[in-house]
């Protein structure tokens, strides 16, 4: 049985342009990735300001509301 070389030529090709595709593809995914990450790193810095805002809040509505029993 002979081995073509001319088919395997054209097979390696084949693979490399898809290596490329594939690559390409990664590189996308990555960088979305990245960008999904800050997204998340964001929303979870929001979510601690607001939660200290939130602990602020109820500090002073509890003071407040110990300084009215006072009275």
């Amino acid at each position: 049985m002979a081995i073509d070389l001319s088919s395997l030529k054209s097979e390696r090709d084949r693979l490399k342009d898809n290596l490329r595709e594939i690559e390409g593809e990664l590189r996308r995914l990555e960088s979305e990735l990245k960008g999904l990450r800050q997204r998340e790193i964001a929303t979870k810095r929001e979510i601690e300001a607001l939660a200290t805002l939130i602990e602020l809040g109820d500090a002073r509505e509890g003071k407040a509301g110990e300084a009215k029993a006072g009275d």
